[in-house]
């Protein structure tokens, strides 16, 4: 069995291996013009999005995107004035934000989404009167 300090060694060592090969952080900043964060990486390679699409993000003002602190290691940005952070590996996996943020911002979207067979539905839903109303006996109990 392997003792506590043995764990705690090969952690270190994976967690050596993962930073070793990761990209890091090496500019940021906030290009007024394109409305998007723009992240330079060590690779050459550049990410750029539109912060509201990242959970912390949503109701920023450009203003307050100007100022970006990288973190030590290069994996991490934060942003003092809305006091919100991104970590590089989480953005290069593809989340900007937790699964359960996201999970929410996709129903919205889909909730949003029109087709013409949603558009028919509706319309025939609508020529049976609409939804159902609530009866009085459910209403009292919410």
């Amino acid at each position: 069995m392997a003792s506590h300090k043995d764990e705690l060694q090969a952690a270190n060592e994976r967690a050596s291996h993962r930073l070793a090969r990761t990209p890091k952080i090496i500019a940021a900043r906030y290009d007024r013009r394109l409305a998007r964060l723009v992240i330079d990486l060590s690779s050459g390679l550049s990410i750029a999005f539109s912060p509201r699409d990242a959970q912390g993000f949503e109701k920023a003002k450009p203003a307050q995107l100007g100022k970006i602190e990288i973190s030590p290691s290069g994996l991490g940005l934060h942003f003092p004035a809305i006091d919100a952070d991104l970590y590089l590996p989480a953005l290069l996996d593809g989340f900007l934000g937790s699964r359960h943020w996201m999970a929410a911002r996709l129903g919205k979207a889909g909730g949003k989404v029109t087709s013409h067979a949603k558009a028919a539905a509706v319309r025939e839903n609508g020529k049976l009167g609409g939804r159902p109303r609530k009866n009085q006996t459910e209403n009292a109990a919410l």
